[in-house]
């Protein structure tokens, strides 16, 4: 019997109209009953992951938020923070001088506000679409927009990821530029092919939960793992079966235990089935 499941948001347990499909829905309930505890996994603020832990009902099942890429744990129960490791102050003001050698978009957050230096100036062009990825950003995490010509002035409040957002094809010639002088001091990586994202050194969604889980005595090889994404290799690699949805990236298909339909597919629901007492 598995004892938890971890689950990405954007691309695996949600679909592309960010979803949760009622069969999997269905699936995940029958397996909170039976005890099994789910945990919500995701490079997305803590704010824009609480609508999905209510409708998943997490709160009644003693459920876990892992938000942005593992810099925080929250007991869904209580609200408790379990884990919590923010930026050191002086790398982030490091970092966002530094990107202002880019053109690139950096975002950062407190509890209520995203901040930006200008909220008209978000548009890039995603899968042939033009999209203000500021406004859409800002609506996931459904933050208030504050725009500061300076975010290095502001930063009096943790600071859990700096979100950096660009053309796909730039952003991909750029990042190593960006990255390598913070290599030894904080933790960089692609979360989609227009999102690169920073956080305090060696954090990731897997470091967090195996502090927390240590403490719960969860067994790791009783753990199953979704992911779609690059940020999702860590809890692949950690838990005792790592499933890549359809839909993920080479990357991660090159190492999960299994492959799964995509997340437009029911894919967590497909393998979860197997799992639920009848």
């Amino acid at each position: 019997m598995i004892q938890a499941i971890l689950l990405d948001l954007d691309g695996t347990l949600l679909n592309d109209q960010k979803l949760i499909t009622e069969q999997t829905k269905r699936t995940l309930m029958a397996l909170q009953r039976q005890g099994v505890k789910v945990v919500l996994a995701s490079g997305r603020p803590k704010r824009g992951m609480l609508p999905y832990a209510k409708e998943l009902r997490l709160h009644e099942y003693n459920g876990l938020i892992v938000s942005s890429n593992g810099a925080c744990v929250t007991d869904a129960t209580t609200g408790d923070t379990l884990f919590e490791q923010a930026m050191q102050i002086e790398d982030v003001r490091s970092i966002l001088k530094h990107l202002e050698n880019f053109d690139v978009i950096p975002m950062i957050n407190d509890e209520t506000y995203m901040y930006v230096k200008d909220v008209f100036a978000g548009m890039i062009e995603v899968n042939g679409q033009l999209v203000n990825i500021i406004e859409y950003e800002s609506r996931g995490g459904r933050f208030q927009l504050r725009e500061e010509p300076n975010l290095r002035d502001i930063i009096e409040f943790p600071v859990h990821k700096i979100l950096v957002a660009a053309q796909p094809d730039y952003l991909q010639e750029v990042a190593p530029a960006m990255a390598d002088p913070f290599a030894d001091s904080v933790t960089s990586m692609f979360t989609a092919a227009m999102y690169y994202e920073f956080t305090d050194l060696g954090i990731d969604k897997a470091k967090a939960l195996r502090h927390v889980f240590e403490e719960l005595s969860i067994d790791r090889e009783q753990i199953i793992a979704f992911g779609y994404g690059h940020n999702d290799r860590s809890i692949i690699e950690y838990a005792g079966v790592g499933i890549a949805m359809g839909n993920a990236v080479d990357a991660l298909i090159d190492i999960a235990s299994e492959v799964t339909t995509s997340n437009n597919e029911d894919g967590i629901s497909r393998v979860l089935e197997r799992y639920i007492t009848h």
